[in-house]
């Protein structure tokens, strides 16, 4: 039985779709803003997606499942102020708004790939659908929940009782705490733009209803839910940071235009900690793939560090954490292989223990640090049978590890005198028990662009 958690009832509630006949589950994720490289903690968002994803195929579930990429109407400040991200990049860049679309899409395409992310079934990007949100915003209009300023339209919250249901705010308090003072047309101070009245400076805009406008950024996730997913689907997804202000303005929304919550089930990642704070580009610690690659270390296995912790957990990144989750990484493909062709039988009763450990740990709510630690269990079993391999290969369905996969021969084969000078030295150092030399020898070889490792053999070398 599968159990998720609900950040709607805030507990762990068994999952039971819609569509039960055809077996089928709708979800829709928040996807990237298209005006930068994501970062890594944007990518454990990603990851917890295709987990899930993967989990419910493994549950035997067929999926219809949408990704929107904003490539418009999201503004610096999330409260309907400052610029269109995309338009502040393409000037900063001197580059057109669809050159920076298209840049910063491909790129996010190329990354969640290289952690072995699955395409959803569809990838809706916003200015693929103005005019689905026009409609939309026409509809909440009809129905009594939305008026026209000087600016544009907005969301009236006070139509709406339930506001403020996902985040469980204190509505009254963070509206006598509200700077009212941002925009006095507005009635009340929670309310938000649907549709924005475009300024002659401003850079995307569509001919409108309302003349020459563009959409507010909370509106796409709504219309396209709704063009794909109908007024009602099963799990939606996202980041903790969406829940009080875009997810609870999508709900509204929604209700505003349908009367109906979209989602029966909303499922939230929380933050990527840097050395236990704030991801800041102030503090120079936002770090993408690249990053990690230029150190040497895979994208697979940031992947794999995703799993140490749950997915409802914050979790602190820290450059020794990640290069432990590499090496441990490695040592699993190894173990994993040393079953490849194993003669030795396993009892098939064994064999369905782990596979039930592994699916109860998946299914209380994608239980990842259990799951992998059962994977652990498995690859070290003392009896090499290529039951137990075929097995974590089936577990790796979900994992994406790439568990089966050979270790690359990336000794080197001629060394310059200056490495071969450093690595006498560290020798030297470690047999005098000199740990503090040989550390700082390890790290000067790594500048070199070389990753040092101490055998029973010796020291071998690899090139990063």
């Amino acid at each position: 039985m599968l159990k998720l958690y609900n950040t709607l009832t805030k507990k762990k509630e068994e999952f039971i779709p819609i569509d039960k006949k055809n077996n089928v589950v709708t979800l829709y994720t928040c996807g990237p803003t298209v005006y930068n490289y994501a970062h890594i903690g944007n990518m454990r968002a990603y990851i917890f997606m295709d987990t899930l994803r993967k989990v419910l195929k493994y549950n035997g579930y067929k999926l219809n499942h949408v990704l929107n990429v904003t490539d418009v109407g999201h503004l610096v400040s999330d409260a309907d102020e400052g610029e269109d991200k995309m338009s502040k990049s393409a000037k900063e860049q001197h580059k057109s708004v669809y050159e920076i679309a298209k840049l910063y899409t491909d790129a996010f395409f190329n990354d969640i790939h290289k952690l072995n992310i699955s395409d959803p079934e569809h990838i809706a990007k916003a200015t693929d659908h103005i005019k689905d949100m026009e409609n939309y915003v026409k509809k909440i209009l009809e129905n009594g929940y939305a008026y026209e300023t000087s600016k544009g339209i907005y969301f009236d919250t006070s139509k709406l009782p339930s506001y403020g249901e996902l985040s469980k705010v204190d509505i009254e308090n963070q509206k006598a705490g509200a700077r009212v003072d941002v925009d006095m047309e507005k009635k009340n101070p929670l309310d938000f733009a649907l549709w924005i009245k475009a300024p002659k400076e401003h850079i995307m805009k569509w001919d409108s209803f309302l003349g020459l406008c563009y959409p507010g950024w909370h509106i796409e996730c709504s219309a396209m839910s709704k063009k794909y997913l109908g007024e009602k689907f099963d799990i939606h997804t996202g980041g903790v940071d969406h829940i009080p202000i875009h997810h609870e303005n999508e709900i509204a929304q929604s209700k505003g235009a349908t009367g109906k919550n979209p989602a029966n089930i909303w499922m939230h990642v929380e933050f990527l900690l840097i050395n236990n704070g704030k991801m800041s580009k102030s503090l120079h610690n936002v770090y993408t793939l690249d990053d990690l690659e230029k150190k040497g270390i895979e994208p697979l296995a940031y992947r794999y560090f995703t799993y140490t912790s749950h997915y409802r957990n914050k979790l602190n990144f820290t450059w020794d954490g990640m290069e432990s989750c590499r090496v441990s990484l490695d040592r699993l493909r190894e173990l994993t292989l040393s079953h490849k062709n194993g003669s030795n039988d396993v009892d098939d009763a064994i064999v369905n223990e782990f596979r039930t450990r592994f699916l109860d740990a998946i299914n209380d709510d994608l239980n990842m640090p259990v799951a992998i630690s059962i994977v652990w269990e498995l690859a070290k079993y003392d009896v090499k049978s290529n039951k137990i391999f075929n097995l974590i290969k089936e577990f790796d369905d979900i994992l994406s590890l790439d568990l089966d996969r050979e270790k690359e021969n990336n000794r080197c084969e001629v060394l310059s005198d200056e490495v071969n000078q450093i690595l006498e030295e560290r020798k030297k150092a470690r047999e005098k028990k000199d740990y503090a030399l040989s550390d700082v020898l390890r790290d000067k070889l790594k500048e070199e662009g070389y990753i040092v490792k101490d055998t029973k053999d010796g020291q071998e070398i690899e090139k990063v």
